[in-house]
């Protein structure tokens, strides 16, 4: 995936040369999307499904939030199985994830979410699911979807960049908005703002977005107990929001001394990777990237690079665990 164009993060994007020329094109895919809602039969399965959604193109945290939901599942007693659509991968599915699959094959994100729990690859997300639950899954998370009519949720996350919000407010391609904002939230359970560090604060007509829905806070905090901080290091990702990664790496005080960004599930080629490490090596310094981009990198070369291993953090997880209860199974008794 190419990187976004930046009119796109622009609040006054909307108005540039390029916004305006896409704008019909915005308003094409924005009638397509309500077409196919329209005229789309949700299939519902015999377990709940609970969706983990946003309403922008781009990174804002889907995937660490549905591992976190994952194992806060586990905790109450219950079986998930992970639908994804296994972007930037060959597999159409179903297919269940295995440690012997590549991101070429599944993509890197179902990679990264089977350190959690089973994970399966269906671009047909009902069929996905049919198959989970015939291999003991007691509910479905269903990271992306939110916009796919197909399968009926019992229950959805909204996940908003807090802060970025919905960038220049216009629809794909002349934006990075899926479909409007108001449209997303009304078929929401819990709006949940993702914000770049525990302290920072959402503030303005963002904070009242939400209205009467229940509200949380994520944000990832990162584990630098591998990590020697006294080193030098060379940061290179390929996510949604590369500047992101590097910002938390000097805000936890690590000695940068480059950083190289690429387009989101970027694949990695060995000589490209190879360069990077001589990049690195020049500058004295040790490459650095994050777990998601570690999943695209051959495994002869991951030794030589550093990780920055994050986990999601939401503010009230005792809330966020009433909100979906109503909808789980009973826990099954322990053999």
């Amino acid at each position: 995936m190419r990187k976004p164009p930046k009119f796109w993060s622009d609040p006054d994007g909307g108005m540039t040369p390029m916004a305006i020329a896409l704008a019909p094109f915005a308003g094409l895919y924005g009638v397509g999307a309500k077409l196919k809602a329209r005229f789309t039969k949700a299939e519902r399965l015999p377990k709940p499904v609970i969706c983990i959604g946003n309403v922008t193109l781009g990174g804002v945290g889907k995937t660490p939030f549905t591992a976190m939901v994952a194992k806060r599942l586990q905790d109450m007693g219950q079986a998930p199985h992970i639908i994804s659509r296994g972007y930037g991968g060959s597999e159409k599915g179903p297919l269940r994830i295995t440690q012997n699959h590549k991101a070429k094959q599944v993509g890197d994100e179902p990679l990264l979410l089977a350190k959690s729990a089973p994970v399966w690859v269906s671009q047909k997300r009902a069929a996905g699911g049919e198959q989970a639950i015939i291999e003991g899954a007691d509910c479905i998370l269903l990271d992306d979807g939110f916009q796919n009519p197909s399968l009926h949720k019992d229950f959805s996350f909204l996940l908003i960049d807090a802060e970025e919000g919905f960038g220049n407010g216009v629809g794909f391609p002349a934006g990075p908005l899926r479909e409007r904002p108001e449209d997303a939230r009304d078929r929401a359970q819990c709006v949940v703002f993702v914000k770049p560090h525990k302290d920072y604060e959402v503030v303005g007509g963002l904070r009242r977005f939400a209205r009467n829905i229940e509200t949380l806070y994520a944000w990832l905090e990162p584990d630098v107990s591998g990590l020697d901080k006294t080193a030098r290091y060379f940061a290179f990702c390929g996510i949604g929001r590369p500047e992101r990664f590097f910002e938390t790496l000097e805000r936890l005080g690590f000695d940068l001394r480059g950083r190289e960004s690429f387009g989101d599930h970027h694949p990695y080629g060995e000589e490209e990777l190879r360069d990077l490490i001589i990049a690195a090596k020049a500058a004295n310094a040790i490459p650095i990237t994050t777990e998601k981009d570690l999943m695209r990198i051959p495994m002869g070369l991951r030794e030589q690079i550093a990780t920055l291993p994050v986990h999601m953090v939401v503010d009230k997880p005792e809330v966020l665990d009433a909100l979906v209860k109503p909808v789980l199974d009973p826990p099954r008794a322990k053999v």
